[in-house]
C-alpha cells in the first residue's frame, strides 16, 4: 500500500528547495537553441538529489534515470523559453524574478521550468520513501520546443530508440489532468505578379491584390472547419504577411503569408493543405501552398530538420495512463481531479501524435501565464506536482485498470 500522506508531507518538506531550484533556472536566459547553461544547472540538481544515471544527448536534451525496472515511464519538461518581449511590460526583472509566500515569477516560471523543478524533487521523494518498484523513471529536460515542439522527442525516438510505455507532459495544467490537445501546422501561401511603375499600375500585375482575395477566403474558411466534441474546432489565422517590390513606387511582384493552422481530430496536414488549394482565389492566383520546414542547429550544433507539422493527439479517459493519474490525485488530495485539455501545443505532438506513445498531462502553472509578461507559477502547485510525480510510477506498475 502507498502511504499517500507521507508523499504529500515529503513534497511539502522540499517546498523551499523546489522554489530555489526554479529561481536558479529562471535566472539563466534559455531561449530555444541557447539552453546549454540551464541544462548544466539541471544536471547539477539531478546529481544532488541522486539520479542513478544522467546523460546529455548529442542534440542537447538532458535525461535523468532512476531505477532499473522493466517498465520505462517518462516525464517531460521542455526547458527552453520564449523571449521577454517588451521589457517595459514587466513589473519585475524577468530573470532576477520575484518571489513571495505564494508565487515565483520570471520568464519560464509556468512555461515550463516549474515542471522541471517538481520532477527533479519527485525523484528525491521516491528515493526518500523507497517508492521504487519494477520501473525505470526517465526525467527529460528537452530543448527547442518553443521553436519546434516535439522535435526533441522525434530525435530521441528515431535516433536513440527511447520508447516509454507512457509519458507525463508537465506543461502547465493548473494541476488538472489533461488528455490531449489540437495539433497545428505552419503554412506558407505565395502569390506572384509583375512589377510596373506605380504611376501606371495597369501595366503590372499586383501580387498583393491577389493575396487580398485569398486572405478574405481564408477568414471565411476558418468558420467552416471541423469540430470535435472534446478538443473543439479546427482553426486558422493569418499570422504574417510579406511582399517583394522594386520600390514604394512600384507594383508588388510578390507576396506571401504565414498561416497558423490548428488541427482537431480527423484533420491532417494533407487535408488542411487541400482545403486551401481548393479555394477559388488560390486557384485563380495560381498561388503556391506549402508547409514550412525547420532546420535550426541546437546549442550543441546538431541540426535535426523537420517539417512544421504537429499532429493532434487525444488519449481515452479510461486509458491506464489517465487512470493512473486519477488514482494518484484521489489518493494524494482526497478529491476528484478535473480532466480536461490544453489550448496550446506540447511535445505530445510527436510522442503520441506521430508515434502513438500514450501521453497524459499534469503540471504546475497556468496556461495564461505562458509567453506573457510578469509570468508566475504557484508554490502550492509545485509541491502538489512533486507529490504526483513521485506517486505515479508505483501506482502504474502496481494497479490493474
Amino acid at each position: 500500500m502507498i502511504d499517500f500522506q507521507k508523499i504529500v508531507n515529503r513534497a511539502e518538506y522540499y517546498r523551499n528547495d523546489i522554489s530555489t531550484f526554479l529561481r536558479d533556472m529562471i535566472a539563466i536566459p534559455s531561449e530555444s537553441c541557447q539552453e546549454e547553461k540551464v541544462v548544466l544547472r539541471i544536471k547539477q540538481e539531478m546529481e544532488k538529489v541522486g539520479f542513478d544515471r544522467i546523460e546529455i544527448d548529442p542534440m542537447g536534451n538532458i535525461l535523468g534515470y532512476l531505477g532499473k525496472g522493466s517498465h520505462l515511464i517518462a516525464m517531460d519538461a521542455h526547458i527552453d523559453t520564449v523571449g521577454v518581449g517588451n521589457p517595459a511590460s514587466w513589473k519585475f526583472d524577468p530573470f532576477i524574478g520575484m518571489e513571495n509566500d505564494e508565487v515565483v515569477g520570471g520568464r519560464g516560471a509556468s512555461d515550463q521550468e516549474g515542471g522541471m523543478a517538481s520532477m527533479v524533487y519527485a525523484a528525491r521523494i521516491i528515493k526518500d520513501l523507497d517508492l521504487m518498484d519494477d520501473y525505470t523513471l526517465l526525467v527529460t529536460g528537452t530543448i527547442q520546443e518553443e521553436d519546434c515542439d516535439g522535435l526533441c522527442w522525434q530525435y530521441m525516438i528515431e535516433e536513440r530508440n527511447i520508447r516509454p510505455e507512457f509519458v507525463v507532459i508537465t506543461e502547465p495544467t493548473s494541476c488538472n489532468i489533461y488528455r490531449g490537445h489540437r495539433g497545428r501546422m505552419e503554412i506558407k501561401i505565395s502569390t506572384t505578379g509583375l512589377s510596373a511603375h506605380g504611376s501606371a499600375p495597369e501595366r503590372g500585375d499586383n501580387a498583393i491584390y491577389k493575396m487580398a482575395d485569398i486572405i478574405h477566403e481564408l477568414s471565411e474558411l476558418n468558420h467552416r472547419l471541423t469540430h470535435h466534441d472534446f478538443l473543439g474546432k479546427g482553426s486558422l489565422t493569418v499570422s504574417q504577411i510579406y511582399f517583394s517590390s522594386p520600390s514604394r513606387c512600384a507594383v508588388a511582384d510578390g507576396c506571401y503569408i504565414s498561416v497558423d493552422r490548428r488541427l482537431t481530430v480527423g484533420e491532417t496536414a494533407d487535408s488542411a493543405i487541400k482545403e486551401i488549394l481548393d479555394l477559388p482565389s488560390v486557384q485563380a492566383a495560381k498561388a503556391t501552398v506549402e508547409m514550412y520546414d525547420y532546420a535550426r542547429p541546437s546549442y550543441k550544433g546538431l541540426t535535426y530538420p523537420g517539417e512544421a507539422y504537429f499532429p493532434t493527439w487525444l488519449i481515452e479517459e479510461d486509458h491506464p495512463a489517465t487512470q493512473t493519474l486519477v488514482t494518484a490525485f484521489r489518493g494524494l488530495f482526497n478529491s476528484e481531479p478535473l480532466v480536461d485539455k490544453w489550448t496550446f501545443s506540447t511535445n505530445g505532438v510527436s510522442i503520441m501524435g506521430r508515434y502513438g506513445i500514450p501521453c497524459i498531462g499534469f503540471g504546475p502553472g497556468h496556461e495564461d501565464q505562458a509567453h506573457a509578461p510578469n509570468e508566475l507559477t504557484w508554490k502550492d502547485e509545485l509541491v502538489k506536482c512533486a507529490a504526483m510525480y513521485a506517486a505515479i510510477p508505483k501506482i502504474y506498475v502496481g494497479e490493474s485498470f
